[in-house]
């Protein structure tokens, strides 16, 4: 295996295109002193507010802030919220190619915590109107080839309506896809090099998951059917397993000590998964990188990224071990 430092260095040479559902997660941080008298609810005293990006925005950013290029695609509304998507992508060195939509509101996933604990999380959201389709998927297809890899960040908010041909177009130009998916059918991501469900996501197709071995019979029959490369489950504590066609299951136990907030942990393996493979990176290699990187963003409250020192100094601890 090469050294970490060589590791980190191969993914600053890699461009993913992002294209899924975006949204704003705006975060109230304060205290709590007392009850409310109207509800036995506590009263927030909110000292900070922050907007972050969520969705295809955070794996956006998880890539750049390990030094990769990113070209973001999606949909926001014609709104505030909007804006403030395409503001922070934009500063954080994201290329956005964001459409507006009149018919919607951005979605916005509004979250209250307080001594690192959430107490409330209120959605806003609604669907593009079809006729974003079009628009997306021609820009899309003018800019697969200029990137070294796809994702696909599907949140079932319906920017991915149209997410068959998406992995047509990118797969017809040997362009690694990978999808992080929702829903209970999978088959709508036939050809795709690789899906990262997690473990409830992945019984939502296969069933209850009774044992290890259940678990690798049911991957596999998930790949065959799906015509997929590969499969890599998040298991949580557990960990990760990564399944292929033909080739022997690899299991990552999980990194992180300490977990605050689990949010945002797969937009932070697929991100990772996908600068890898852009950079030819082999699997096992690539598993080992995204392993960490969940091990530190987990560690954070909300969500939350991972930069290149981070990561570097999470995988030369784990080689000491």
């Amino acid at each position: 295996m090469v050294s970490a430092d060589s590791l980190i260095s191969a993914l600053h040479l890699s461009r993913v295109l992002v294209i899924g559902d975006i949204m704003l997660d705006r975060y109230w941080f304060g205290g709590v002193e007392r009850i409310s008298p109207e509800a036995p609810v506590p009263v927030v005293l909110v000292d900070e507010v922050e907007n972050r990006l969520g969705g295809a925005g955070n794996v956006a950013l998880n890539i750049t802030s390990l030094g990769g290029k990113c070209t973001l695609i999606g949909v926001v509304g014609d709104d505030k919220a909007g804006e403030d998507v395409i503001d922070i992508a934009a500063s954080a060195g994201v290329t956005p190619n964001i459409f507006k939509d009149q018919s919607m509101p951005t979605c916005i996933k509004q979250r209250i915590i307080s001594r690192n604990q959430q107490l409330l999380r209120a959605d806003f959201e609604s669907r593009p109107d079809e006729t974003m389709y079009p628009k997306l998927e021609r820009k899309y297809a003018e800019l697969v080839a200029e990137h070294d890899a796809i994702v696909l960040s599907d949140y079932g908010k319906g920017t991915l309506g149209k997410v068959e041909s998406l992995i047509s177009i990118a797969t017809d130009q040997n362009i690694p896809v990978l999808v992080d998916p929702k829903g209970s059918d999978f088959s709508r991501y036939r050809g795709a090099s690789l899906i990262t469900p997690n473990l409830k996501e992945f019984e939502q197709v296969s069933g209850e998951v009774e044992s290890d071995d259940d678990l690798a019979l049911k991957a596999e029959v998930v790949i065959r059917d799906n015509n997929l490369d590969a499969l890599l489950v998040t298991l949580s504590e557990k960990g990760m397993k990564l399944f292929q066609a033909n080739k022997n299951t690899i299991h990552r136990p999980a990194r992180s000590q300490e977990v605050f907030d689990v949010s945002g942990a797969g937009d932070t393996v697929i991100a990772t998964m996908a600068l890898c493979m852009a950079s030819k990176l082999d699997m096992s290699e690539s598993l080992m990188v995204a392993n960490n990187a969940a091990g530190v963003v987990v560690s954070k409250i909300g969500t939350a990224t991972v930069d290149t020192s981070e990561l570097l100094n999470a995988i030369k601890a784990e080689a000491v071990q």
